[in-house]
């Protein structure tokens, strides 16, 4: 399958489940690996409003900010991580929102 049509493919699965942030994830991801960034930060922004307690896509949406120069947006999204994963108590992501905001100047 074309990086199109699996891109297409989780389109469609998302509009099916919109509520799923999983399969949402993924196609955030297939706009990451295209980087197409616009489209990755928005699906991202989409993904947190929806499910604030999904903790990877508070990163991913800082490094599709970078991608792009918005180091601010980028810093705005790992901080956002940071409480989050500390209120999950997920120490595994705080470091990694921690160390790439610290890259930052953070």
């Amino acid at each position: 399958m074309g990086d199109m049509s699996r891109l297409e493919a989780v389109k469609g699965m998302v509009a099916q489940d919109p509520s799923n942030s999983r399969v949402r994830y993924m196609l955030c991801m297939e706009y990451m690996s295209a980087a197409d960034w616009p489209s990755a930060v928005a699906e991202l922004k989409e993904l947190i409003a929806r499910d604030p307690a999904y903790i990877a896509s508070y990163f991913q949406a800082g490094r599709a900010c970078e991608q792009q120069g918005a180091e601010d947006a980028a810093r705005e999204f790992y901080r956002a991580g940071i409480a989050a994963a500390k209120t999950a108590g997920d120490s595994h992501a705080l470091s990694e929102l921690q160390a790439a905001l610290d890259i930052l100047g953070g």
